[in-house]
């Protein structure tokens, strides 16, 4: 596995709701802090308060391996109680994206959260250029984390919404 080629984690959960309902939580940016071991606070930018394409926001994170850091995002696509992507921006380069796709069906919807390295240069790449032989191995390691974060982040919004 090459950081180059771009990894991604996608994962999926059925939820017993209208998709509207599901659309109104994916995009409240400060709701994934709730279930996550890393993210710990979101904050708006430059006056934004909603998902829109070009809106920025913070994220501030926490890792015991990689200290704490913020990353600064912006939304890069949206097609309105469907899809939204954002872009995690360093160096004026895409270091991340990251989406969340709500799919209607007859008996409740299914949402997506997915996430994909690079192509521009992260925080990983630090490592990676002070270990390139570990490469596959890193990478490896930080898509687990995100695929756990990923979950958890999946199955609290079912939860919020199962359970009300």
């Amino acid at each position: 596995m090459r950081y180059r080629d771009c990894p991604t984690i996608e994962v999926s959960e059925r939820i017993d709701a209208d998709p509207t309902q599901v659309w109104a939580l994916v995009t409240d940016i400060t709701l994934p802090v709730e279930f996550s071991t890393e993210l710990y606070r979101v904050e708006w930018l430059d006056g934004a308060e909603r998902v829109d394409v070009g809106a920025r926001f913070r994220g501030h994170n926490r890792h015991p391996a990689l200290g704490t850091w913020h990353t600064d995002c912006r939304v890069a696509e949206i097609e309105p109680n469907r899809r939204w992507v954002w872009q995690v921006i360093m160096d004026d380069q895409v270091a991340a994206s990251w989406g969340f796709e709500v799919d209607p069906g007859r008996t409740g919807t299914t949402l997506r959260q997915w996430g994909r390295l690079g192509p521009g240069p992260s925080g990983l790449s630090i490592a990676i250029a002070a270990m390139p032989e570990k490469e596959g191995r890193i990478i490896a390691n930080r898509l687990v984390e995100w695929e756990q974060g990923i979950r958890a982040n999946l199955a609290g919004i079912k939860a919020l919404i199962e359970q009300s």
